[in-house]
């Protein structure tokens, strides 16, 4: 069963830096496209932005476009997809999750259900 392991995170003041991984271990998900959602009410996660296995192509969404970078690092069996953020500000604050859609889907798709496999998310909190 594929596993999605997250670290990073914490507490920044406004202007501050932090960086979020995801390390999937399963091995076939390294053909997964990567995708970065927060939290925003009880129901919905957003779209921050992701990564396509295929050619390593990201998207973002405009709100962080030009702050956050996706990258990624492939070991022997796993696959960690990082996601830099920069320039941070009280509105990033929330619970971040990355998200694996199905093994040789790359488009980066922007709705959550579209990620059938999630991380156990990590608190971003930002002061101003």
């Amino acid at each position: 069963q594929v596993q999605l392991v997250q670290s990073g995170g914490g507490f920044v003041e406004a202007g501050g830096s932090l960086r979020l991984s995801c390390t999937v271990s399963e091995g076939a998900f390294s053909r997964s496209t990567i995708g970065w959602f927060r939290q925003v009410s009880e129901n919905e996660r957003e779209f921050v932005g992701g990564i396509n296995w295929s050619d390593g192509s990201t998207r973002y969404a405009d709100s962080v476009k030009g702050r956050f970078i996706i990258s990624r690092d492939f070991g022997k069996n796993t696959v960690t997809v990082y996601l830099q953020m920069n320039s941070l500000n009280t509105e990033d604050t929330a619970v971040y999750f990355c998200g694996a859609r199905r093994p040789g889907r790359a488009t980066i798709l922007t709705t959550a259900p579209e990620y059938p496999y999630w991380g156990q998310g990590t608190q971003v909190s930002v002061s101003s």
